[in-house]
């Protein structure tokens, strides 16, 4: 899993061969509420950040594209190594990560998905009881990842304000020894993740945002 080298095309291979439809259930997240628990589990961590990231429908399209592109984790530290994935429950997902000095393969299964027809979303026909529309994932991870846990990714747009959100949630536990030990770098590390992937979603949403 810890490596000082950087994992190859045959290792993510093997590990998506390896922990391939596990048939994983989301127990603590929901991909439109988020927390659906009042106690976490005990060890577990709690965070969840929300930005806007702009207005209208073609932002909105425009960080779906970035979504099913995998731009959230393209944070020059942190990539999904599988990109042809595509955003389908029991979709397997390996994230490669390269922090302190150490590469790290984490392997999770899409267990929740949330998705919208961008045709349907009507900017000029609104009223009070309209719902927000949205697009998203949760994935939870696999015993080939430093953490136990479940994480959130969710984009909406709401029809009354014309309003773009990201919103990021996860709970988490070390699973990994070394994870277990570094805990307090673990838990800056997962906080930059935060930040840098709620960059990384507003930037291929900037030309859209211009041309609304």
């Amino acid at each position: 899993m810890f490596s000082f080298t950087r994992p190859t095309s045959t290792d993510v291979e093997r590990a998506l061969e390896g922990y391939s439809r596990l048939n994983l259930q989301a127990a603590v997240l929901d991909s439109r509420q988020g927390l659906r628990v009042s106690r976490l589990p005990a060890g577990f961590a709690h965070d969840h950040s929300r930005t806007a990231i702009g207005q209208g429908r073609k932002v909105f399209e425009a960080a779906i594209s970035a979504f099913q592109e995998w731009k959230q984790f393209d944070l020059g530290w942190v990539r999904v190594a599988n990109p042809a994935a595509r955003i389908e429950i029991r979709q397997t997902i390996a994230v490669e990560i390269y922090a302190l000095g150490l590469w790290s393969l984490n392997v999770s299964e899409i267990v929740d998905v949330t998705s919208v027809d961008v045709t349907s979303v009507d900017e000029t026909s609104v009223d009070e009881t309209s719902e927000d529309h949205a697009f998203g994932f949760i994935y939870k991870t696999s015993q080939h990842h430093a953490e136990e846990g479940e994480e959130r990714f969710l984009l909406t747009f709401d029809p009354k304000t014309k309003a773009v959100h990201y919103d990021l949630e996860a709970i988490s536990r070390p699973r990994h020894w070394l994870a277990r030990l570094g805990y307090p770098a673990v838990r800056a590390l997962q906080h930059k993740f935060a930040r840098d992937s709620h960059k990384c979603i507003r930037e291929p949403v900037s030309q859209a945002s211009r041309e609304v």
